[in-house]
């Protein structure tokens, strides 16, 4: 699981290597603004920055699976 953020912790959540949000958080001075689409936007950039650390998890996870298989040049896994 990764943590995912954005408004400078305003807007977190919660997400699978599977990209599952299990969890969104909401700061509660959100709430009260009713500025519906900061909110939106906010939500958004959140479940991007969970997407991009779940992305480099599993990059980092294949690299390591992969160290000491020789490949040839220019070959990348995933297909």
């Amino acid at each position: 699981e990764v943590a995912g953020e954005s408004g400078g912790g305003l807007v977190k959540l919660v997400m699978t290597g599977k990209y599952e949000v299990k969890k969104v958080s909401l700061d509660p001075s959100l709430c009260n603004e009713g500025d519906r689409e900061m909110l939106e936007d906010l939500v958004v950039a959140a479940i991007n920055d969970a997407v991009h650390k779940v992305e480099n998890e599993n990059k980092d996870s294949m690299s390591g699976m992969t160290a000491g298989i020789p490949l040839p040049p220019g070959f990348k896994l995933p297909f």
